[in-house]
């Protein structure tokens, strides 16, 4: 999934629609009505069989309907239906401006109340603070205590944690090694769950935090659902790094951002 702007979706959008994608996924936000079973056009019927699932309605030009929706749970998507009702596009439809005229309803109907929502379980969820409770910018990372890549990203992050400029909050998952889980327990129970993450990555060329004796149905139960909800927010792997861009949509990056990649993640140095 990529929470982006509706504009730089067309590609991902035409892959998901092909098929590509089996991870599971939730239902979209309901933010908009969908159109009544009988207004609403058969030939929606060919493209809902691809994933693509209609969220409601938006006027579009030149005698065609447009649809707002989602792909495969995640991406948001305009159809447009012909005149005749026998053919439907997916993808963006510009006017002699350049600009896309499904962009803006995409956006009220479907994006924003995704990304409002994907930020709501992500607050929701089990993680752990890494920096400053006031810091001015919130990112979010699926961490596994054994990722070398998010050891690097915790490492690359320091200067603008350790400023105060961006608090990282780790959702604890166990899937890379056999005692992932295990060590995520010993973090997530700690009587100081920061200072235990701390010491995972002081340690971490030495092996880390040394994992819980037991894993216990509680904590057993938050690291199924920080997973379940890291698939969902479409990562595979971790870091899946989440955080907010200057318009309040959240974007999403799956890996170590590169380069200056950085600064768009975690703002200004």
């Amino acid at each position: 999934m990529t929470l982006n702007s509706p504009r730089t979706l067309v590609t991902a959008l035409l892959i998901a629609l092909a098929g590509c994608s089996q991870a599971q996924t939730p239902k979209a936000a309901d933010a908009a009505t969908v159109p009544a079973g009988g207004d609403r056009p058969a030939v929606l019927k060919g493209i809902e069989k691809h994933g693509f699932e209609v969220i409601g309605e938006f006027d579009a030009p030149g005698g065609l309907r447009g649809f707002a929706g989602v792909v495969g749970g995640q991406q948001p998507a305009a159809a447009y239906v012909t005149a005749d009702g026998k053919h439907v596009v997916v993808g963006s439809l510009f006017d002699a401006n350049g600009q896309d005229v499904g962009e803006a309803p995409l956006e009220k109907r479907v994006a924003k109340p995704m990304s409002e929502r994907a930020w709501k379980k992500l607050d929701e969820s089990a993680w752990v603070r890494d920096g400053r409770a006031d810091a001015p910018r919130v990112v979010y990372t699926f961490s596994d205590a054994n990722c070398p890549y998010c050891h690097r990203f915790w490492e690359a992050a320091r200067p603008w944690v350790d400023a105060g400029k961006v608090q990282l909050r780790h959702v604890m998952v166990g899937v890379i090694r056999e005692d992932s889980p295990a060590k995520a327990a010993a973090i997530l129970t700690a009587p100081n769950p920061s200072a235990a993450l701390l010491e995972n990555e002081r340690l971490f060329d030495r092996g880390g935090i040394k994992p819980a004796a037991s894993l216990t149905a509680e904590v057993a139960n938050k690291l199924d659902a920080n997973q379940v909800l890291m698939i969902e927010l479409g990562f595979q792997g971790t870091p899946g790094i989440l955080f907010k861009d200057a318009q309040g949509m959240v974007q999403r990056r799956s890996g170590m951002p590169q380069g200056d990649d950085m600064t768009v993640v975690l703002g200004p140095r």
